[in-house]
């Protein structure tokens, strides 16, 4: 198995169109690592530079202690599954799969075996005589993983290898994939668009955008304490509700007022504050919909609203709501806890009531979009 390490690496195409921008990263061996954000924000093109598919424009990256930056993919020891599968149509499963161990000039009995203990793990043994277009999505997916899997590489690259699938289809991969790393246990590096897949998946997730690295953690930390707005947002789902309003530091305690409640910030996130000497200024106020609750009229940290739109998906409803001001808030309710008659009430134009929790809101600059007590 192998570390990865990227230093400085800059992809720019043509004169001036920077794809990727002093990257800089270390990835430990046998650690999962996920490149997540918006389309256009340089993962796959880093990925394609680790597998040597891109020359980089600077920098180096190193696999297992060695500068690779001018070593060709196959000498690079490393595994890739690509997003559209990339199998040869004429050639059966496990032909498809045997290919680059006959390549090697590998012996038969040992290709045999390679390929279905691969087969055995991915629970495609009995596909071992069919071609790809007698398969489904999934199953050549599982395919194209058992031909990385085969080659016993150092580094197993997965770029978007889900994308393709129906949500259904992606919720069982995704555990599969989770499964298939405790039992290959391998240095993973996973690319998708998908917060959920990232969140899930990986280790340590790096989100980017417009090629450059703007947090790099576990899904905990970019969850409990995004860097800046933007990853804030990006991660969950429904994404943050943020709100610009007043930070007040009032006799030793911090408190916010949006839409005129008075809401005192507690636990950790006030302790972190007082220790960084924060001041009485603007802030953006951002609560996800999950640490926002419904109240009533008499609660005096309750803040009207109007429900536009009331989205029922099963064990919770995410209400859509907008402010006397005009802004508009996702909530998400648990339907556990509501009355028939409450439901019932949740419909167009009605009003309604939320407050939130001081131990749940996140702070960032109104110029700089950092966090406040990252």
């Amino acid at each position: 198995m192998a570390t990865v390490k990227l230093t400085n690496v800059k992809k720019v195409y043509g004169k001036n169109v920077v794809a990727v921008n002093e990257f800089n990263l270390e990835i430990a061996d046998k650690e999962f690592v996920v490149f997540v954000g918006p389309s256009g924000c340089g993962k796959s093109t880093t990925l394609r530079m680790i597998a040597g598919l891109e020359e980089i424009t600077e920098g180096t990256i190193e696999i297992d202690g060695r500068v690779v930056n001018d070593l060709q993919p196959k000498d690079r020891d490393i595994a890739m599954v690509f997003q559209n599968y990339a199998l040869y149509p004429h050639l059966t499963v496990f032909e498809n799969m045997a290919f680059s161990l006959r390549l090697r000039k590998m012996k038969q009995d040992d290709v045999y075996a390679k390929v279905t203990e691969a087969a055995d793990i991915l629970g495609i043994t009995e596909l071992l005589m069919r071609k790809p277009r007698e398969l489904s999505g999934g199953q050549r997916q599982r395919v194209a993983i058992g031909r990385a899997m085969v080659r016993d590489s150092k580094v197993f690259l997965m770029d978007e290898p889900l994308s393709n699938l129906d949500a259904k289809l992606r919720n069982q991969m995704r555990a599969e994939i989770i499964l298939l790393r405790q039992k290959i246990n391998t240095t993973f590096i996973y690319v998708t668009h998908d917060q959920t897949e990232a969140m899930t998946l990986g280790d340590r997730i790096v989100i980017m955008k417009d090629g450059i690295i703007q947090q790099v953690g576990t899904p905990a930390e970019v969850f409990d304490m995004p860097y800046n707005l933007f990853v804030a947002e990006f991660v969950g789902a429904p994404k943050m509700n943020t709100f610009e309003t007043e930070l007040v530091c009032e006799n030793g305690k911090y408190y916010v007022t949006p839409y005129g409640a008075k809401i005192q910030v507690e636990g950790k996130k006030a302790d972190k504050l007082a220790q960084r000497n924060v001041q009485t200024q603007r802030i953006i106020l951002g609560v996800r919909p999950e640490h926002i609750a419904l109240t009533d009229a008499n609660d005096p940290r309750g803040i009207p609203s109007k429900v536009e739109v009331n989205e029922m998906m099963g064990g919770e409803l995410h209400l859509h709501v907008i402010t006397d001001d005009g802004d508009r808030v996702i909530i998400r309710v648990q339907t556990i806890n509501l009355t028939e008659d409450v439901r019932a009430s949740l419909t167009y134009g009605s009003t309604v009531y939320f407050t939130f929790e001081g131990k749940a809101m996140h702070f960032f600059g109104v110029d700089s979009k950092h966090n406040l007590i990252s």
